[in-house]
């Protein structure tokens, strides 16, 4: 696929081992024995920061915005700690709608969603890694979610319909892809006109250091692959979208800043909301 011509606000890695690097990473999270506190995604550390283990999941969980009627609501090991905000608090998704996850996980956002749109609403969660998948189909059943499905697949290349979507959402996955301008692209053809997109995210506030770029790690775990604002503004332009707003939270660095232990990743990076609606097609 091609490489953004941007190269101060993308991995240093090529396409193909970004995406092994980064599908290595989640499946190493989904298969390991320790749930609770085992990986970099159950930490305070929040999205995938290859920093040790120092803080319950439910605690990072709230350091992101989730609230403990969130954390109370959803039975088994969904909440992996994995993600950069809440993109509940941005989606106001509605009873009935259909809502999309990219880059589902275990699957947490994905029943937190289901409860919002109930019986009549649906849920699909997209993950590229199998092991994640198998996951959470497990936490779907053990929560009785029947109006959850979770597909294997790539979220440059959605299993998902044209048009059929009310609703996109995303937690800290997008700066994950090497190809965001695709990803986008493909939000916009499976969202019903007027759908919406509603993502958190992290981007850049400065020029990530070129020893970081091109670290396999630091790419997997959230920190080498953001993009600018500007950037993504055009990216999401680009697809189609309008009402483009990217809103940074000045309190992030609170978490962000631990997420290495070589150095303050908050000096380059920061959580955003993301939202953004495909437009609503002319009367004919």
């Amino acid at each position: 696929m091609p490489e953004t011509s941007d190269s101060s606000t993308e991995s240093g890695l090529d396409a193909q081992t970004q995406r092994k690097v980064v599908r290595e990473r989640y499946a190493s999270i989904a298969t390991e024995e320790s749930e609770a506190e085992s990986s970099c995604c159950s930490s305070d550390d929040s999205c995938c920061s290859p920093g040790e283990t120092t803080a319950p999941t439910d605690e990072t969980a709230r350091q992101l915005g989730y609230s403990d009627a969130d954390l109370d609501s959803v039975d088994g090991n969904a909440n992996l700690g994995l993600g950069c905000g809440n993109p509940q608090a941005i989606a106001s998704l509605n009873a009935g709608e259909a809502v999309l996850d990219l880059g589902s996980g275990a699957g947490f956002d994905c029943f937190l969603a289901a409860q919002e749109v109930g019986e009549t609403g649906r849920v699909i969660g997209v993950d590229m890694t199998p092991e994640m998948i198998k996951k959470a189909r497990a936490n779907a059943s053990q929560n009785g979610a029947e109006n959850v499905e979770f597909r294997l697949g790539e979220i440059e290349h959605l299993p998902v319909s044209d048009d059929s979507i009310d609703v996109i959402i995303s937690n800290c996955v997008v700066n994950l892809s090497p190809d965001k301008p695709q990803v986008f692209d493909e939000a916009f053809r499976v969202l019903r006109p007027g759908g919406r997109l509603a993502i958190s995210d992290v981007v850049l506030t400065a020029a990530v250091p070129h020893e970081v770029r091109a670290d396999p790690d630091s790419v997997a775990s959230c920190v080498a692959g953001a993009s600018t604002i500007d950037r993504l503004e055009t990216m999401l332009d680009d697809a189609g979208f309008e009402s483009v707003r990217i809103s940074p939270k000045d309190d992030s660095d609170e978490f962000i800043r631990d997420w290495d232990d070589d150095y303050d990743v908050s000096e380059f990076l920061v959580s955003a909301t993301i939202t953004a609606r495909k437009p609503e097609v002319a009367d004919e």
